[in-house]
């Protein structure tokens, strides 16, 4: 190949190189959302994704877990693979981190041994981003799923029985709940405030757990969800069995969203949300 020719094959290769990055790239933006204490206010770091147009595209919340270590050092929850799922389904998502982690201000509500008011606690965080959510000009006012996953899935649970916002349609759990192992028999707590959330809700939920959850066996899990739908029998438990080494991290893992796509696809469209991809990235 002649100098000229390679060069401008180096030159072409590299332009649509950027090119495919650029549009791998997910849009991103970082906010501080206030939330008003009986003493002052904290703000939380949230991350706002959103889809290309106008709007008004409806809402997704996603909540984090709890990693090991100080909460204030745990960084910035980046749910990736999710977040693309909503977003091919014109969907805007926010990720806000609660109150203590990552850059967010104030302090790590425990709520002590009490699996309830742990749960309550995180839920408070839930509000605030909604009512910041609803001043965009894009974002649908009718229409917001909320999401979590382990400790984010159990301040999701903990949220739906918290008097939830009108729009919300629906809840999802993946791998939700909380280990305070600490505090003597902290799995009937779980059970207990598992079913103390289910009678205090109507809001559909779907429940995914897996079979080798590092965190929460399936004996824990099922003892939870029955509990939960006594109070409230519009819940759906999913067993997919077997994800690698750890069902935890089948959420946000990119291999894991053929598993539990389909089944929020499903529940999607059980509630009245979008589900079909409109912008596939």
């Amino acid at each position: 190949m002649k100098p000229l020719a390679l060069a401008i094959f180096f030159i072409t290769w590299f332009a649509i190189s950027l090119s495919v990055v650029g549009q791998s790239k997910l849009p991103e933006e970082v906010v501080f959302v206030p939330k008003k204490l009986f003493l002052g206010s904290v703000s939380l770091e949230t991350t706002i994704f959103k889809p290309s147009g106008d709007g008004p595209f409806p809402l997704v919340i996603i909540n984090h877990g709890k990693a090991n270590g100080l909460t204030q050092f745990q960084p910035r929850y980046r749910p990736l693979s999710p977040v693309r799922f909503f977003l091919e389904r014109n969907y805007i998502v926010l990720v806000p981190m609660r109150q203590g982690f990552s850059k967010s201000s104030g302090h790590y509500m425990g709520g002590g041994c009490s699996m309830e008011a742990n749960g309550l606690n995180q839920a408070e965080d839930v509000p605030p981003v909604i009512t910041f959510a609803h001043q965009l000009p894009y974002v649908d006012k009718t229409r917001t799923l909320i999401v979590g996953q382990s400790h984010g899935g159990w301040t999701t649970l903990a949220y739906g029985a918290s008097k939830p916002d009108p729009s919300v349609k629906g809840l999802i759990n993946f791998a939700g709940g909380l280990r305070r192992e600490g505090c003597g028999d902290w799995q009937s707590d779980l059970y207990k405030t598992a079913g103390t959330f289910g009678k205090e809700t109507t809001l559909p939920s779907l429940w995914l757990y897996g079979d080798n959850d590092s965190y929460f066996s399936r004996f824990v899990a099922d003892r939870m969800f029955e509990n939960y739908r006594l109070g409230n029998p519009n819940a759906k438990f999913i067993a997919y069995g077997s994800f690698g080494s750890d069902s935890h991290m089948l959420f946000t893992s990119s291999e894991g969203k053929v598993i539990w796509a389909p089944y929020v696809d499903q529940f999607l469209e059980d509630i009245g949300l979008p589900n079909k991809v409109v912008n596939p990235l």
